[in-house]
Parts: structure tokens; sequence; C-alpha cells
């Protein structure tokens, strides 16, 4: 079956999904090139850690129409914003992807809250 045919799925929810999914690979990514920065980065490793979760938690829950997915949508876009706000503050290339990144997905998930 392929996954055009999820009635549920809309173009608005797809759009989601796949910045969800984005998000937390981004955040993997710059929490791991942050560890390596060492000193100074607790902060930004946390928070992208926290995103990665949510942000997948999401997008699994948007797949399988659960009851819970405006809560978890309005989880995920304050923990985007407060993540990308971290980041933004760091000069690294990584933590400037990842904000960037987390934008795009905090303003998927406040489209899904509506």
């Amino acid at each position: 079956m392929a996954l055009t045919q999820i009635d549920h799925i809309d173009a608005e929810m797809d759009n989601c999904i796949n910045d969800c999914f984005e998000a937390t690979q981004a955040c993997e990514w710059c929490a791991d090139q942050c560890a390596e920065k060492g000193e100074g980065m607790a902060r930004c490793i946390r928070l992208c850690r926290d995103v990665a979760d949510l942000a997948s938690m999401h997008a699994r829950f948007m797949a399988r129409n659960s009851n819970y997915d405006s809560e978890l949508a309005e989880a995920c876009a304050g923990a985007c914003e407060e993540c990308a706000a971290e980041c933004s503050q760091h000069d690294h290339d990584h933590c400037q992807v990842c904000a960037d990144v987390l934008e795009d997905c905090a303003e998927s998930c406040r489209r899904m809250m509506a």
C-alpha cells in the first residue's frame, strides 16, 4: 500500500511529519557535534535531545492518527522554538543548520495545532 493511500494524512500533516523527521535528524547531529565541542554546550545538547525525541514521537503519533496529536504538536513546537533560540547563539555550522530546521518544524507543528 502506498503511503499516499493513508486517508487521514493530508498535505499539511505530511509536511509536518517530514519536518519532524528532519528536526530529529538535525538535532541528533547537532547534539553529537556539540558533545565533541565540550564545555559550554550542555544546554544545546540537552535541548537537541529533547526535540529529537519529541519530534520523532509527534511524527509517529500523526502517522497513527492518535488522539494526542495536538498536545504533542504544542510540546514539539515549544521545544523546537527554545532549541532554535539556543542553537542560533552558537557559531557552529551544525547549530545554525539545526536552528533553521527547527524554525520550520515549529511552524509546521503550530499549524497542526489549529
